[in-house]
């Protein structure tokens, strides 16, 4: 995918964060930014706002602000703007799937009630067909230090994760990064054993063997692909999610990954997904997977 680097913005400083964020990864990546606003009309809004031509002209004036503060820092950084009245969610995820990735802010809402809701963005993240970017206030490019790492988890199957591990790398290689690849693991009940599986924690010599092994295997394919990222393989027994969240005050970038496919109930996050969404202090990047 060569789509822009796409930042969703509504004036909060969520948001403007996300905006900083986007323009610093356009720069890196040589893409272009794409700078969205969804906005619904609002009749019971200040009066100084109260017309649905004064409130156009309130986002459409935000979103030139923020525009001209990303520029102003990012001196030839192709930029384009586009407003749009009209539901969030689908303006979103519409903007997603001709982006390389989208970016929001991970809360807060605007004067006007803009889209950076909990719930939106949650929808958002459920149903993008590309990865989404969450940025919290007050995320600096500082964060981005050297040393800091970018972390990805790892789970099932290499074919489950290799999209997961391809974002995460080519974000490492276009930040001059390392990669800390963790795959959690707990002891399954003593049913879930077969003849088979039991074979092949015999082979491997152990359950935790079996599992470095197993991570080793995923990440073949992309280190071939991106050899002059450094990589730490991060094997450790407890829920994906708590041993992720162990290793965050290392992270410039959490990445972690979603099923793409709806369920019967609707789109879904997951739950590693989730609880990183809610805890991790850096921003989380949520890649779609078969």
């Amino acid at each position: 995918m060569t789509g822009p680097i796409t930042a969703g913005v509504d004036g909060t400083d969520e948001s403007l964060a996300a905006l900083d964020w986007a323009g610093r990864e356009a720069v890196r990546r040589g893409r272009a930014l794409r700078v969205v606003h969804a906005w619904e009309f609002q009749p019971n809004a200040a009066p100084d706002v109260a017309g649905r031509e004064a409130q156009e002209q309130w986002v459409r004036d935000s979103v030139e602000a923020a525009v001209r503060r990303v520029a102003d820092r990012h001196p030839g950084l192709e930029v384009s703007t586009e407003v749009v009245e009209g539901p969030a969610v689908p303006t979103l995820v519409g903007a997603a799937a001709e982006a390389e990735l989208l970016t929001l802010g991970s809360r807060g809402h605007g004067p006007l009630v803009g889209f950076l809701l909990g719930s939106v963005g949650q929808q958002v993240i459920a149903e993008a067909e590309r990865p989404v970017v969450l940025v919290r206030a007050g995320d600096e490019a500082s964060a981005e230090a050297s040393g800091r790492e970018i972390v990805v988890g790892q789970q099932g199957e290499p074919e489950d994760s290799a999209e997961v591990l391809r974002f995460a790398f080519e974000t490492a290689a276009a930040r001059g990064a390392t990669v800390r690849a963790v795959r959690a693991w707990t002891l399954p009940p003593v049913f879930a054993y077969s003849p088979a599986s039991l074979q092949l924690l015999d082979d491997a010599g152990g359950l935790e063997p079996y599992e470095k092994q197993a991570l080793a295997a995923a990440l073949r394919p992309v280190r071939e692909r991106f050899p002059d990222v450094p990589v730490v393989e991060h094997v450790e027994i407890g829920s994906a999610g708590q041993v992720l969240l162990s290793v965050a005050g290392r992270a410039q970038l959490m990445v972690v990954g979603r099923r793409a496919h709806r369920t019967a109930v609707g789109a879904r996050i997951g739950s590693v997904a989730h609880g990183v969404l809610h805890h991790a202090s850096c921003p989380v990047a949520v890649v779609p997977h078969a």
